[in-house]
Parts: C-alpha cells; structure tokens; sequence
C-alpha cells in the first residue's frame, strides 16, 4: 500500500511540474516518449510488472478514453482483468480453508508443556487446567494436539525424570557427611555437617579431631535442639557407611520421625549434594586458608556458613540464597536515582558481600 501511494504521489507531482512546462515542451517531450517506447517493445517481448505497476496502469485506464490505451505496454483486455481483480479484491472476504480455523501456536505449545511436565494428567486434565487460564479447548483438540507432538495418553506417557523426582523428593530429605581439614602443623580436623536438600541450608554440626561415635550421637541431638522447625519436616536421612554413624546416632533421628538411609559402598554420588557443597567449600575459602588449629577453624567454618546460607546465590535456588528472609531486593524495583553500594569483606578479605546503601 505504501508503494502505491509514493507512485500516486510522484505522478501527481510530476502533472503539477508539466503544467508550467510550455505546450511546445510538452509535445516534443510526448514524441521522445513514444520513440523510447517503441524501441523497449522491440526488445522487450514480455514486460516484467509488479503489483504497483498493475495498479497504477489499471487506475490510469479509467481515465483515458478507450482509444488511447493503445500507449499502454499491455493489451486493453489484460488492463480490464486487472481492474476486476482490483475490485473483487476490495469488495470480497478473503479466502479462507474449510473446517475449524487452527490452533495458535502459543496454546499447542502450553498443551505440550502440561502434558511433558505432568504425565499423569489425561485429556480432560489438560482441558480443565486450561479452562483456569481462559482457555476453551476441546478434549479432541488436545489430543490431536498431543498426538501430533507424540505423546502417548496418560497412563503409557514417560514418568519423570531422575533428575525431576530426587527434586520432588528433597524437601523431606536432609544429609549428612564428613570431611578433614589438616592444620598447619598437620593435625587433622574431623568436621561433620547437615545440608537441607531443597534448600541447600548448611547446619554445621562440629569439629573434632578425635570423632567417634558418642561424639556423633551428641551432635545428632544438638542439631535436633537447635533446629526442631526444621527437622519437622524432614523424614529421611542420607548418611554413609561410616563406622561413627552408629545405632545410636540413627535412634537419636528415628525419634524426630526421621529414617536413615545408607549409600552404597564406594558411591560417593549417592550423597551428591553434600559432596558438592564440600568441594565449594574447599574451592571458595579452604584453599586459601591457613587452619591454625580447631577454634580457628570452627570460625572460619562459621563465618563462611553464614555467608552461604544468607548471600551466596545459588543457581538451583533462582540465584538466591538458602534463607528466604535474606533475599536481595531487585534493583527495578528501586526508583530511578543514583545507587550506592557498600561492600563487606569477611575472613580478611577473602570473601566480599555487597549490598544497597540505606
């Protein structure tokens, strides 16, 4: 459309210029034109038009009289089609197939979506669940749609991943570990730990160089002390096969209403997360430490477990910390001035925390 307007544009402006062009001017500029044009019809056989050239041509038709179209490249018959098309085109619905009109592409791939992330859900499910958002979709459709995509019904379709039940399951799970941490003169310190699995909140439990299995029982019951709100809600407990890990320690547990679970032997990622979280610890702040002895090493432990559960963003948390109440305000929400920020340094320096100026 745009295309057609600048051609009816320039052509009006161009009758304007001519009509201060004196007649002599105008005759010879008309005889020049037919010679051009002649030699174009004698090398060119067939014009190539496009759409614009088409209406352009088909709009001038209606005003010269019938006679004179013979100065127009095509036939007077091609130049009456293309009018009627003109014409039919404005006044008539466009085409359109037969049958239902086709599902947007947003709603198939929502359809998609809940049947992948809920395989128990049937047809109807689906339905309904959509008719929540807004959304009116026949069971025919849904299973056309699903069909399409190659999902089987309900109770043939893939269950979930590892991967997303170990994630359905966290939230009643806690586990538990040790790890050894040498002194400067080589004393080797016994540090044993809780970590939440959904949350990935750290519970340093305590350090010891002489662990045994009374010393573990007592920090079993400390941590149900401490934190009984937490505890409430867990019902298993990840553990190795250490030999510390006594009946005890599993009774002191099994009276919270929590049951212990042992890890194959030699399976270190039975107890993945607690690895992981040893070998972020180990990376971010052991390494470049120097442990001078138990007390030392229990402030360390501690500093860095605050950090961890109240300002490291982690990415399975949506870049956030273990505690929820310690969560970082969005800067979009702040309004638009100039923002000052204060940065804090714990273990000498090691670790740096930034945060908004009050």
């Amino acid at each position: 459309m745009v295309s057609v307007v600048y051609v009816l544009v320039r052509r009006v402006l161009e009758l304007v210029v001519l009509r201060f062009h004196s007649r002599r001017y105008k005759e010879l500029e008309i005889v020049v034109l037919r010679h051009e044009l002649a030699v174009l019809r004698r090398q060119v056989s067939r014009p190539q038009l496009g759409d614009v050239d088409r209406v352009f041509l088909a709009a001038a038709s209606r005003i010269f009289p019938r006679p004179g179209w013979s100065i127009f490249l095509v036939k007077p018959a091609t130049l009456l089609t293309w009018h009627r098309r003109l014409v039919a085109k404005h006044w008539t619905y466009p085409h359109r197939r037969p049958g239902r009109p086709p599902i947007d592409p947003e709603i198939r791939d929502l359809i998609v979506r809940l049947a992948r992330e809920n395989p128990r859900w049937g047809y109807q499910r689906i339905q309904g669940e959509l008719a929540g958002l807004d959304i009116t979709v026949s069971t025919t459709t849904v299973r056309r749609v699903l069909h399409g995509a190659r999902l089987d019904p309900s109770p043939v379709r893939e269950g979930p991943t590892w991967r997303e039940f170990v994630r359905a399951q966290a939230s009643s799970i806690l586990a538990t570990d040790f790890f050894t941490v040498d002194t400067v003169l080589l004393r080797r310190l016994y540090v044993l730990f809780f970590i939440e699995l959904d949350t990935r909140r750290i519970h340093l439990a305590g350090v010891t160089a002489h662990p045994t299995g009374a010393w573990v029982t007592q920090q079993a019951r400390n941590l149900s002390i401490r934190a009984p709100e937490r505890l409430a809600r867990r019902r298993f407990l990840i553990r190795d096969r250490d030999t510390k890990f006594t009946r005890a320690f599993d009774d002191a547990f099994r009276a919270e209403g929590i049951t212990s679970i042992q890890t194959p032997i030699r399976a270190p990622q039975a107890n993945a997360y607690a690895e992981r979280w040893i070998g972020t610890l180990r990376r971010e702040c052991l390494d470049w430490i120097l442990v001078f002895g138990r007390r030392h090493l229990e402030a360390v432990l501690r500093t860095y477990a605050t950090h961890y559960n109240a300002h490291r963003p982690h990415r399975s948390l949506e870049l956030r910390p273990p505690d929820a109440a310690c969560r970082t305000p969005s800067l979009h929400a702040l309004p638009d001035q100039r923002r000052k920020f204060h940065r804090h340094d714990h273990l000498g320096g090691l670790i740096h925390e930034y945060s908004l100026a009050a």
